[in-house]
């Protein structure tokens, strides 16, 4: 197997998990899709078996716990690198990450600068010009806006969107990365990969996107998980204080373009 895989990781997402499959299918159709299912009580693992059984592009991991996303990621990205997958996309489950918009995040990654290269991470963008969220509560726009603001200057990260979740990785970034060094299992995983691909001196870009807030189910979002993230990233921001930052190449390029 190779070509671009779509990982969607779910927990109780059978409200969601089928539509969102057949817009990856029909917005990118030579894309092949993992679903990574947590033991969902709610039979998503059964349902994503079904859609397996239904389409040879469709495959389904099944872990026995619920042990966080970054957790299921991590597990995701070697299943995939193991199969030579390449490129290797993130895409919520909810919906929230439109599948119609993944096309400009794989453009971009084939996309090289005045200089001749090509990113080796593209973020779908909520705060860049032209990105957009829609149903938002205000408290929850603040909330992101703070946390990728906070994220970025206690790790001098130039991505405006340092939590977003919408992220297409080239095959290669994943390896430099060194997942094994990846310890968050939670919602800080988003910011963990940023600042390890960072300190690996990749390429990081940003495209706008639009955020949608889910229609079906409920949101994993809570108190806990923001006090966690806000925690780890101040540890990594005291530890990079103290660390050597590799020499990034060359930053020319278009607008949107950011040392992560």
């Amino acid at each position: 197997m190779a070509g671009t895989l779509v990982v969607i990781p779910t927990y109780n997402e059978r409200e969601s998990l089928a539509e969102t499959v057949a817009r990856v299918r029909a917005a990118v159709p030579e894309a092949s899709v993992l679903v990574v299912d947590d033991s969902s009580p709610d039979g998503t693992g059964e349902l994503a078996d079904g859609l397996a059984a239904a389409d040879a592009a469709v495959h389904v991991l099944h872990r026995e716990a619920k042990n966080g996303l970054g957790a299921a990621y991590l597990e995701a990205f070697d299943w995939a690198l193991e199969r030579g997958f390449d490129p290797i996309v993130q895409l919520d489950a909810d919906g929230s990450h439109l599948p119609e918009q993944l096309p400009r995040l794989l453009d971009r990654l084939e996309h090289a600068d005045a200089a001749g290269g090509r990113p080796d991470l593209v973020i779908g963008s909520r705060w860049i010009p032209g990105g957009s969220i829609e149903n938002w509560p205000r408290h929850r726009e603040l909330l992101s806006r703070w946390g990728s603001a906070y994220a970025r200057t206690v790790l001098r990260l130039d991505t405006r969107d340092a939590t977003a979740g919408y992220r297409a990785f080239r095959a290669d970034a994943l390896r430099r990365i060194r997942l094994e060094d990846v310890h968050t299992r939670g919602y800080g995983f988003q910011v963990d990969m940023l600042w390890h691909a960072r300190e690996a001196g990749l390429t990081v870009v940003e495209v706008p996107v639009t955020f949608v807030e889910r229609v079906a189910g409920r949101s994993k979002m809570s108190p806990a998980i923001v006090i966690e993230a806000t925690l780890r990233v101040t540890g990594w921001g005291l530890k990079s204080l103290f660390g050597r930052r590799p020499q990034p190449a060359s930053n020319s390029g278009s607008a949107g373009r950011s040392r992560a």
